[in-house]
C-alpha cells in the first residue's frame, strides 16, 4: 500500500480509525468482557498512536 503523505488523507484516515476503536469499545459488555478483549482494544490504540507518529515523522521530513 503506498504511504499516505496528504496531511488531509491523514487526518481523515486516523478519524476513521478513531471512530472503528469507539464502536468497537461501545459494543464491549463490561459484564462479559475478556481479557483478550482488553487487549485488542489496547493494541489497537498502540496501532493508532504508531500510525499518528508515521505521520508526524513525514510531516517534518
Amino acid at each position: 500500500m503506498k504511504p499516505i503523505t496528504n496531511k488531509e488523507q491523514q487526518v481523515t484516515y486516523l478519524k476513521e480509525r478513531l471512530e472503528i476503536f469507539l464502536e468497537v469499545l461501545d459494543a464491549i459488555d463490561p459484564e462479559t468482557t475478556e481479557l483478550e478483549d482488553i487487549d485488542r482494544l489496547i493494541q489497537m490504540m498502540d496501532d493508532l498512536e504508531d500510525k499518528m507518529e508515521q505521520f508526524q515523522t513525514r510531516e517534518e521530513q
